[in-house]
């Protein structure tokens, strides 16, 4: 088993989900513990609370459209271990790997995966396998997005480094 081999339940939602459907401006007047429950608020009442550690989403088209809100630390925060979309909105892309969540385009993902189902699936070698063993490939993120969300986010690559400073500003 290689060291990004992912385990768990998918749920599924469709194409051009907004980040913010996922970061709702509610969360922007809330201590950071309690934003993570308005999760897809908009378009999904009570999500947030069904989500278990480990929990994988799967998406259609766009997923990730909008604004830069910190939408994929809500997704983390929730306990979502990865994202599979059919593709990913760039913006999305680099604000998930920069808090440490691994968002990569699976194209075909949703005809093969229904809510619920257990997914496996391996980051490296670039493959989503489904219960009834139907196997989806991707092309797997770089080598140097994968060390950022191995480290937990750019903040940690650049703490390690020495070039985050400790003090406030």
């Amino acid at each position: 088993m290689t060291a990004h081999r992912v385990m768990g339940r998918a749920w599924v939602f469709g194409d051009n989900v907004n980040t913010d459907n996922m970061y709702p401006h509610i969360c922007y007047t809330l201590p950071e513990r309690d934003r993570p429950k308005y999760t897809m608020w908009a378009n999904r009442p009570g999500w947030a609370e069904q989500v278990r550690p480990g929990d994988l989403l799967v998406a259609g088209k766009n997923f990730g459209l909008g604004s830069s809100r910190p939408a994929a630390t809500n997704l983390l925060m929730l306990g979502i271990r990865a994202v599979f979309a059919e593709s990913v909105n760039g913006l999305f892309l680099r604000n998930a790997v920069n808090v440490g969540l691994p968002a990569v385009a699976v194209p075909g993902i949703t005809s093969a995966v229904t809510e619920g189902q257990t997914l496996e699936a391996d980051l490296d070698e670039g493959w989503v396998r489904t219960e009834e063993g139907e196997e989806i490939r991707f092309r797997p993120l770089p080598a140097f997005l994968m060390e950022i969300i191995d480290a937990g986010g750019i903040i940690e690559v650049l703490r390690a480094r020495g070039l985050l400073s400790e003090e406030p500003l």
